[in-house]
Formats: C-alpha cells, structure tokens, sequence
C-alpha cells in the first residue's frame, strides 16, 4: 500500500510510560532513557505526517511541535504521576498543531495512519486545533497568543489543579499576553508556561528584528518566577520544571534551543517555522535509520490534489494580488526620492512581510520599511502615529483575519484623522488550510465610523485592478482599507475575450463597475469571486437568461446610480466570500429598500466552519459558479 494507504512506519509500540515526580528534579539514568526514548519516537511521527502537508501542497508546520516534544514527554508524565495538574496541553501557538494530533493518535482517539492526512480536506486533520472537529482534541487555540488569557480563566476554576501552557517567542509578542501575565500574578494563579524559545519566527529571527526583546526579562518584570534553561539538555529542562512546579505562583520555563535541532535542512532557520519539504523529511529519515522505500513510499506517492475546473470569463494565467499589493505600492515610492520617501512614508510589518507583500518593499525600499514583531495593535496604531501628520502615510499589512485585533486601534486613528493604507491578505476562506481561526470574513468591521465619517474598504477582483487601485488611493487621507486573497486569481476578461482592467482603466473609489448589463436581474460581487461569478453569469446567458454582473470594488459606499441600476431589475444576487452575516450581502437589502427598490433579493456568502485543504473551501461554502447557477436560477423563477 501506498501514500496514506500505507502503515503507519513509525513504530509507536516503543512509546514506554514513565511516570515522573516533580518533587524529584533529578532524574535517574532509566527515567531519562526513557525520556530520550519517547522523544525521538515523538519527533520521527511529527517530522512524518506533517511531510505529507508539503506532499500535498497544503503546507503546514513542522519545526514548533518537533521543538517541543521534550517538554510534552515530560508533561505527560507528571500526568501520570498525580491528579493534581490538569491534563490538557493547552499551546499558544495553534501552528503547532502536530502536537495536538499526535497525542489524539496516542490517546487512541483516532489512529495513527490518519496523521498522514495532515491538513487534508475533510479529514478533520486542518492547520489549527478546533474543538469538537478533532476527535481527542481538548481545545482551540483560536489565532496566535490567544490562549493566555483564556487560560487564566481556566486556572481560576480550578483553583486546586496546575494548569500548563506551551507557549513561545512568537506568540509571547501579542500584547494581551502581557495583560495575562499581569493577571496571573495578581491573582497569584498556579499558571505554569513552557516557552519554546527557538528565535525563529516567520519573517526571521526576533533578536535581528525586535532588538531588546528579551523572554526572561519580559517575564520576570511582570513578576513570574522564569527559569531558563537549554531546552535540548533533558536534565537542565527536567530540573526547570521542577523549580517552576514549586513555586507558588505563576511561572515559566524558557528553553533556548535552534528551530527544529537534529533536522540537518531546516534547523535554526526560518525554514523550519513552515513544514518541512518531502526531500528534507526523506534525508531526515535515512539518517535515522529508516527504510528508504517505507518512507518514500508514503510521501513520494501523495500529490496535490486539484479540483479541476475550466473557468470561462477570466485568464488560464492566475497572479497574487497579495503579492501585487507590494508591487503596486512600489510603483508609487518609485516616483519619489528616497529622501522624500523616508521623510512621507512609513511601512511597517508585523513578521508576514513575505505573506502580505510588503517584502518587494522591504526589498526595493528599504528607507520607508519597518521590521516589526507579532503585535498587530501597535504596529497599527505605530502605522497611524506617522500618518497623524497630514502630509506623511502610515502603511500597515497583516491578514485578514487579524482585522478583528486592530478594531479599537482603527477608532483611535479615525478619531485623530490619520492616514493609513491598511492592507489584508488572506481575505475570504479560498485555500486557507488554517481554516476557520483565520478565515478573513468580517472585514466589514473596518467600518465602524458613524455616518459622519469615512473610511474606504477596497477589494481589487484582479491584478490589475490592484495596481490601479493602490496608485489612485496611496495618498488620499483617512483610512483605507485593501484586501486580497491567500489564492491567486485570474485576470477578469470582456465578453470579446481582452482584458477588462486593461492600460486604459482608471479606478474611482466608490464606483461600481458594469462588467455585463443584464435584463432579467443582476448579479453583484467583487475580488475572488467575481471571475466565479463571471463564470456563472456567462453560462446562464448562454441559456437565454440575460443577468448583468456588476463589480463593486468598494465595499462600503452607495453608488446611487448603480444600486438603481440593479434594484429597478427583477432580481439581485450578492455573491461574496465574507461572512454572510457581516458581510455586503448583510447591507445591500437594506440599501435598496431605503430607496424603495424591491427585487427579490438573495446574498451568498461564508456560512459554516472550514472543511480544511485549499481549494476545497468555496465549494464546501457553496460559492462555486454551479452553487451560484443555482442561485441564480431559483431568484429568477
């Protein structure tokens, strides 16, 4: 048997319990045989089924969970030795999720053969730990250094266990961990943290980027006990913990160790934060000792899987606007000094310059680039202190999903009428194995102005709509908003087949754009789902019914003349990948009946939990172009 049909060739059987008393911070010579033991047996699982997230191109991450491993093997014996501790690994850091899986597998939850479905659609597998997905798994951990404060509140229900947390030096840059940590010690809370401090991050290294970031000196401020040791010395680890155990109080052990130690490939590298590459993974396997062909076997034979369709109505070529983004704002500094540029503008990044963009920035116009950590509000609110000046221009970018951390920030730069470019990737849910702690779908929360103020939230369908995009509205004032996708997309094309956003195109914010005119009712969409809902429109005027298309690249303003355009028509469809509830469709009822337009009226939107995979998502959401077909044809009956 191939692939993930074949057996599982780890042999887990030579998992040994052990039981450890933290009264005894030495360990015996057996104890820590077994330790070494477990770990390895541990490590070899996780390095094997997260290959198979790279096998099939769903990426993944292997280096956190492989980084902590000691520590868990350890956890899991003081579990065995007493009820006093709760025996839940709560982890901060939900990329790690290997950990999670690995210990259903070893609790008999699920079986281990399932791990080599890590990441894959619909295997209950996806990037993040959800609650009642996973069969065995005890928690979500939501977004990045959430999980702190959370479990405060867990430690303060129970008051008479130990309650551990895994955490790291990424997450620990969050700024409500701070606010935990000052809680914790307040209340005195029997909170124990194991941080894996690897310096590594996605971006880089943190003592390069965020000089005077320091985990035992932060800590220790705040008031915990901080032990730090060599996370890769089992007995300096084992004495940590102890002394952390002993103490009454809140208290943490920080293990310095190299990102993924003993991974030839990745180790201490930025690499090792993503999941490791199958020719990697394969020579880490020869080098234990492996049968090359039980481990090939498996991950030479899992291919990505496609769902294939042939779009009409948009290029074959597909381009990130994410990507773009970055490009497009160079476009603009281009034309400037780099003096002048410097002096006008500020970009900052918060360790996704890679994912967002901002690295052809970083690249080409180093004068105007912040690096910057995990904390998304300050770097926010840094983004809107340059721009309070109104001739200077904060830029500020992270994904879509994080939009929902900024929201008292974006009050605090509206109040003060500063001037932000505000860009979020990875909007909507299409090819976001992540799932659904970082779908970006409530992006309408940008808006939350009152009536007498103004902010832009733009949603470019293309390419080259975002190029268009960013050079008309880079220095316009106030806030504004641009989103893209984590997925590529095409190229919007006219009915003749050349370009729709073509050299001649010129955006207008708070325009919507004709893309068809229609008779029989219109269809209204905008960035990935536009080229779908293209798609779906053409088809059906193939069939005789004559719907238009409108695009409406600016999703909070009222284009007067287009809304009577389409409401005075028979039917309207607002077709989007945002969160059907928060989303355009949620407005644009309201918008037509406060101008007395009534046709009947339907909006498609994200409406339930991710099912995991890539491209998996819009058709498990209902929003590929047969879903919208069907749609269209109900509201035109």
């Amino acid at each position: 048997m191939a692939g993930t049909q074949a057996n599982f060739p780890v042999d887990m059987s030579k998992l040994q319990k052990l039981t450890l008393d933290p009264s005894k911070p030495q360990l015996t010579p057996e104890q820590k045989a077994t330790l070494k033991n477990n770990i390895q047996i541990m490590r070899d699982a996780i390095v094997l089924f997260t290959a198979t997230g790279a096998a099939r191109g769903v990426s993944g991450h292997t280096g956190g969970a492989y980084d902590t491993v000691p520590e868990v093997a350890m956890l899991l014996s003081i579990f065995n030795h007493s009820d006093s501790y709760l025996p839940v690994l709560f982890d901060e850091a939900g990329h790690r999720v290997a950990t999670q899986y690995l210990l259903s597998a070893m609790e008999g939850h699920i079986p281990y053969e399932h791990l080599l479905h890590y990441r894959e659609a619909n295997s209950k597998l996806p990037g993040h730990p959800e609650l009642g997905l996973t069969p065995g798994v005890k928690f979500s951990s939501g977004r990045l250094g959430h999980v702190w404060p959370w479990v405060n509140g867990i430690a303060l229900a129970n008051r008479d266990k130990t309650v551990f947390m895994l955490g790291s030096d990424g997450s620990q840059q969050e700024g409500n961990d701070a606010e935990a940590a000052r809680l914790a010690v307040a209340q005195n809370l029997n909170v124990k943290l194991i941080i894996d401090d690897n310096d590594v991050t996605i971006a880089g290294h943190p003592s390069q980027y965020l000089k005077g970031y320091d985990l035992t000196k932060t800590l220790s401020g705040h008031g915990l006990k901080v032990v730090t040791v060599q996370g890769e010395d089992i007995d300096a680890l084992w004495a940590g913990l102890c002394q952390v155990i002993a103490h009454d109080g809140p208290a943490a052990v920080v293990c310095k160790r190299k990102m993924a130690p003993g991974i030839a490939d990745i180790e201490g590298s930025s690499h090792g934060h993503d999941v490791i590459p199958v020719k990697s993974a394969l020579k880490y396997f020869a080098s234990r000792g492996y049968s090359e062909d039980a481990i090939g076997n498996i991950l030479n034979n899992i291919k990505p899987n496609a769902v294939p369709y042939l779009y009409i109505g948009s290029t074959k070529e597909v381009g990130a606007n994410r990507v773009v983004f970055g490009e497009a704002v160079n476009l603009v500094l281009d034309k400037l000094s780099k003096e002048e540029a410097a002096k006008k503008v500020m970009v900052i990044d918060s360790d996704l310059e890679g994912s967002t963009g901002l690295k052809v920035i970083h690249q080409k116009h180093p004068e105007v680039f912040i690096p910057s950590g995990i904390m998304e509000r300050g770097n926010f609110s840094a983004a809107a202190g340059f721009g309070f000046d109104k001739d200077k221009f904060g830029v500020f970018s992270t994904f879509s999903a994080f939009l929902e951390m900024v929201i008292s920030e974006i009050t605090m730069a509206r109040l003060n009428f500063c001037n932000v470019l505000c860009h979020f990737s990875h909007s909507g849910v299409d090819e976001m194995a992540d799932n659904t702690c970082h779908f970006g779908i409530n992006s309408l929360f940008a808006d939350n102005g009152l009536a007498d103020t103004q902010s832009w939230l733009y949603f470019p369908a293309d390419p080259a709509q975002m190029t268009a995009v960013i050079q008309r509205v880079f220095f316009d004032r106030g806030l504004r908003f641009v989103f893209s996708t984590r997925s590529k997309v095409p190229w919007i094309l006219k009915e003749d087949g050349s370009r729709f956003y073509d050299e001649n195109y010129e955006f207008v914010p708070g325009k919507d754009e004709v893309i068809a005119e229609g008779t029989d009712g219109w269809v209204v969409s905008y960035g990935d789902m536009l080229y779908r809902s293209w798609d779906a429109v053409l088809r059906v005027r193939k069939e005789g019914l004559n719907v238009g298309l409108i695009n409406k690249p600016t999703l909070n303003l009222v284009d007067e003349q287009a809304i009577r355009k389409v409401g005075s028509s028979p039917f309207v469809l607002v077709v989007e990948s945002l969160n059907q509830k928060t989303g355009l469709g949620s407005k644009f009822g309201t918008w037509l009946l406060e101008r007395q337009l009534t046709p009947r009226y339907g909006y498609m939107g994200t409406n339930k939990e991710g099912c995991g995979g890539l491209s998996e998502q819009i058709p498990h959401q209902g929003l590929d172009p047969q879903s919208i077909i069907l749609k269209i044809r109900q509201l035109a009956q």
